[in-house]
């Protein structure tokens, strides 16, 4: 679990690395996140940050298109949020959900908190879209009206929904539950009880999950080795052969539809204009390693729709 967990601040860094030198905008991710020392750590190389770039917008497209559909009138359940910091972003742009709840180790979540209590830019957004009695608070929790953080561990589902429920999450609301490199963290039956249980739960619901694909060729087993060496266990990777096998995987645990594509081709799709920008911010010299790297990431999302959204 401990390199599990060091898998958020490596994601966080290369994140602010990417904003600082930008790739998109976040003003938050600063108050979360110091600035590496030296001007890039070794490992961030120009592919890795096109990856983030086609990670942050792809899921933020499906998440931004699920909010118009419901109106806003829903709430997001976002899985293994470590540092993320969508929920302040979407406060500035006037779309929150009715509740936007994040889930993580609870160690995770008590930094995070730690964060939101000392920072301002960040605990102001928090009470300003808050109504009614005093904000909850402690080491490993915060319930406001419209944002949650809640300390649990994904492998318990049932354990998860009780702490859920304790946040006020409201099983009949359109629900987008959304998963960034968490899955792959889980043996493949952890992994198939928390999609069956979101499945069974809301009547209306959407599932988003980022992670690898095409592990099984030889660039993702030395994506495998490296993690190895870290002592970063991919416990559920055998879920991610394929396009076809992340697709599976969903509509075996009781999502009605599913899709899924791989990085370089939501690479493809976002506009172009935006992409020119960002290659000409730093010379790309592997184009061939980078769309290796982006071959073995891909986006699925998948719907149950009970009122035909």
């Amino acid at each position: 679990d401990e390199a599990v967990r060091g898998t958020c601040e490596d994601a966080s860094v290369c994140k602010r690395f990417a904003v600082s030198v930008g790739y998109w905008k976040d003003p938050y991710i600063q108050y979360f996140v110091r600035q590496a020392k030296e001007r890039k750590a070794p490992e961030i190389n120009r592919g890795k940050l096109a990856c983030y770039y086609a990670r942050v917008h792809g899921v933020s497209y499906l998440i931004k298109a699920f909010l118009k559909k419901t109106e806003c009138n829903c709430q997001i359940v976002n899985l293994g949020a470590g540092m993320d910091t969508l929920f302040w972003r979407l406060k500035d742009e006037n779309l929150l959900p009715r509740k936007y709840f994040e889930v993580d180790f609870p160690m995770i979540v008590a930094r995070k908190i730690h964060n939101i209590k000392s920072k301002p830019p960040l605990s102001k957004p928090i009470m300003e879209s808050h109504s009614g009695d005093s904000l909850l608070i402690d080491s490993h929790s915060l319930d406001s009206t419209r944002y949650s953080i809640v300390g649990a561990d994904l492998r318990f589902s049932s354990d998860l929904e009780e702490k859920l429920k304790k946040h006020n999450l409201d099983i009949q609301l359109p629900t987008l539950l959304v998963a960034e490199c968490v899955l792959v963290y889980m043996t493949p039956q952890q992994s198939a009880d928390l999609l069956k249980w979101a499945a069974s739960t809301f009547p209306v619901a959407m599932f988003i999950n980022y992670e690898q694909v095409n592990m099984m060729d030889r660039f993702g087993q030395i994506m495998i080795e490296n993690l190895q060496r870290r002592q970063c266990n991919l416990a559920g990777v055998e879920v991610c052969r394929s396009l076809d096998s992340q697709r599976e995987r969903l509509l075996l645990n009781g999502w009605e539809a599913a899709h899924a594509i791989d990085m370089m081709k939501v690479y493809s799709f976002l506009p172009q204009a935006d992409v020119k920008r960002i290659e000409a911010l730093e010379f790309l010299d592997e184009k061939e390693l980078f769309e290796q790297l982006m071959q073995h990431y891909c986006i699925c999302w998948a719907s149950r729709d009970s009122s035909n959204l």
